[in-house]
């Protein structure tokens, strides 16, 4: 019976699989410091496959470089032995709900989810703390070298250790430091993506630049889709310009297949439910006096703000049977050379004046189609150019513009209206990430926040479902990051960022209630080191009186509910799958999602058990390897389910 892994993905030999699926013959085997066996590239033949695209040695090429980055780069690679432990007490509708909340370092959250996720997350928005160059930092990686080390290294002291560049940043790594944090975590977050999903990056002045360029490396430069810009709050105090601006960075996981399947991205216009109902009203008072309807309308529209968006919705001029309306539409071919074809004028029986540019449809079928539905509108008569008409309630929506308004004392006073007390600064408009979320998801897609902060995107993600009646679930990653001390966080009892974000979460479901159908809780996991001692040490090492300890292969304080989820994490089932727990034979019987996984961790395992498993016909089963009294025990498991469930997929731990 073979035995899980139960350590995070090999990520260098998942690339190995995939250069074998190009080059087969360039995958070999060789043997590691242990003497084992493993698989590797000969890359003297990989080159001769690629003989006349490579780039080697010294030789220029155009990409993003810094002291580290190599590893960076293997940091994302190398695996761990560490899973995620479920944390009930802190959870909310733990049994039911399919969201996700993460406490822990997100490097670490994202490998362990590359299983469970890979190629199944929709959107990933992410606010990385933005480089004040300050010179401890919240995500102190283990491969980040010495402020030294790295001085030496990148050319800014001598051997002698005297400084070659005048006033260096504070530690000599103000830009080496973040690219070392954001890499690997950016290189993990793309394998989560679907075919045709998206990321969205938060990020000001300091590394936009930086940002721009390696997230270019990482997606590819064809697969940018926009910079979208945030007006923000300005100051009067800055010595030279008042920077009140922040960016959000936009890319595809692959452009081309958006394009391919025909994508198009819009969103609702502003005030649209308001102007329907506005319509609908106006059309009851006034029965078909479309002219006392429009009159209405335009008063209506005007009325707004000139910087409130509906006021946008009085460009529909008109109203008539079909509700507002605009006839002053380009029928020209966009760029020139469009189609032309012939058509009359139905009043004068004419050829019509054909547009400089061609008509704006393919053919003379299109266009009497359109006319047919109304949507082209003719002048008086064949020397004026018909004209689009274009119906408010007809309309496909908006495409996102990329300039926005969004002032961020309004984020904050919301925010604390909620949490009753301002206990994190600058929290994300909530408001701002339910917009993006709409644009770029569907109603059951996974959105995936690994820089969580307070929980914003969550408070989105929910108020976006309940609004629209959909099922998108989010996972939330953020770091047990301790509240600033003496701060109000402090004060109303918080110890963690994490903490806040969970209340927030928790307040956001309670606002909810139960009278919307809407998943308002989450499941709590802790990232924490795996669930398996360590059972390499040697005996002599170890010493007699500790040896017996070391015959379990589980953690003594380890539960079956941290057991079962490191599995999941192991064969890549769903975290939020159900879960139903039954007794047999006096042991515990933990069934995953209907049978896709059995699991008993039960100390001894009885035949009578084994049976009653195999009899449901489960996709996998899993058993404690501790729980087989001696090899012909576990002989007899397999053979059971050889006879019974022979489908079945059977491992130990």
């Amino acid at each position: 019976m073979d035995k899980l892994k139960m350590h995070s993905p090999d990520l260098t030999q998942r690339n190995i699989d995939a250069i074998k699926g190009l080059f087969p013959t360039v995958v070999t085997e060789t043997v590691d410091a242990d003497g084992n066996p493993v698989r590797a590239v000969d890359f003297d033949a990989l080159r001769q496959e690629l003989t006349d695209h490579v780039v080697e040695g010294p030789q220029e090429r155009y990409q993003l470089d810094w002291p580290g980055k190599r590893a960076a780069a293997f940091a994302a690679n190398a695996p761990i032995a560490k899973t995620l432990r479920p944390v009930r007490e802190d959870s909310v509708n733990f049994d039911t709900t399919k969201n996700l909340f993460i406490e822990g370092d997100n490097l670490d959250a994202l490998k362990l989810l590359q299983e469970s996720y890979l190629g199944k997350v929709k959107l990933i928005y992410i606010d990385p703390p933005y480089n004040t160059g300050n010179d401890e930092f919240v995500y102190p990686d283990d491969y980040s070298e010495g402020a030294d080390e790295h001085l030496l290294r990148s050319g800014q002291v001598n051997n002698a250790g005297e400084r070659l560049r005048s006033n260096p940043d504070s530690n000599g790594r103000f830009h080496s430091d973040w690219l070392d944090m954001i890499y690997p975590r950016l290189k993990l977050a793309k394998s989560l993506l679907t075919p045709d999903g998206y990321i969205v990056v938060s990020i000001d002045d300091a590394e936009f630049s930086a940002l721009e360029l390696l997230l270019d490396e990482v997606f590819g430069a064809s697969n940018k889709l926009a910079v979208l810009v945030w007006d923000r709050n300005r100051k009067n105090d800055a010595r030279f310009f008042s920077v009140g601006h922040e960016y959000m960075i936009v890319y595809a996981r692959n452009k081309s297949i958006l394009t391919e399947r025909g994508t198009r991205l819009r969103e609702p216009q502003s005030g649209i439910v308001e102007a329907r109902e506005f319509i609908a009203d106006a059309t009851a008072r006034n029965a078909d006096d479309w002219e006392a309807t429009q009159a209405e309308w335009r008063k209506w529209t005007s009325s707004f703000p000139k910087d409130d968006e509906r006021r946008k919705l009085g460009r529909f001029s008109k109203v008539g049977p079909r509700g507002p309306y605009r006839d002053d539409g380009d029928i020209s071919w966009p760029g020139g050379g469009g189609p032309r074809f012939d058509i009359l004028h139905p009043a004068t029986g004419n050829l019509c004046k054909v547009p400089p540019r061609g008509w704006v449809f393919s053919t003379k079928q299109r266009f009497d189609e359109m006319v047919a539905n109304g949507h082209v509108v003719f002048g008086p008569d064949e020397t004026t150019l018909p004209r689009l008409i274009r119906y408010l309630f007809e309309s496909e929506g908006l495409v996102m513009g990329s300039v926005h308004y969004s002032y961020a004392q309004s984020a904050a006073v919301d925010f604390m209206k909620l949490m009753g007390a301002k206990v994190f600064d600058n929290p994300k408009n909530w408001k701002d990430l339910r917009r993006i979320i709409e644009y770029l998801t569907e109603p059951h897609d996974i959105v995936v926040d690994f820089f969580a902060g307070s929980a914003s995107t969550g408070h989105a993600v929910l108020d976006l479902n309940v609004a629209t009646e959909s099922q998108r679930r989010f996972i939330l990653v953020q770091v047990a990051e301790p509240v600033p001390e003496k701060s109000v966080a402090e004060t109303h009892a918080y110890e963690t960022i994490s903490g806040i974000a969970r209340d927030r979460l928790r307040r956001v479901g309670d606002a909810i209630g139960t009278a919307s159908a809407t998943d308002a809780g989450f499941r709590m996991f802790r990232v924490d080191t795996t669930n398996m001692a360590d059972t390499s040490t040697t005996a002599d090492a170890l010493g007699q009186g500790k040896l017996t300890g070391m015959i379990d292969s589980v953690k003594p304080d380890r539960t079956d509910d941290d057991l079962l989820f490191q599995v999941l994490l192991d064969w890549g089932l769903d975290l939020a799958e159900p879960i139903k727990v039954e007794v047999i034979e006096a042991r515990r019987i933990l069934s995953v999602a209907n049978g896709a996984l059995i699991a008993c961790f039960a100390g001894e395992v009885t035949d009578g058990v084994v049976k009653a498993i195999a009899r449901r016909h489960p996709l996998r089963a899993v058993f404690l390897d501790a729980g087989f009294a001696n090899d012909a025990a576990r002989i007899n498991v397999e053979q059971i389910f050889r006879e019974v469930s022979p489908a079945t997929e059977v491992r130990a731990i």
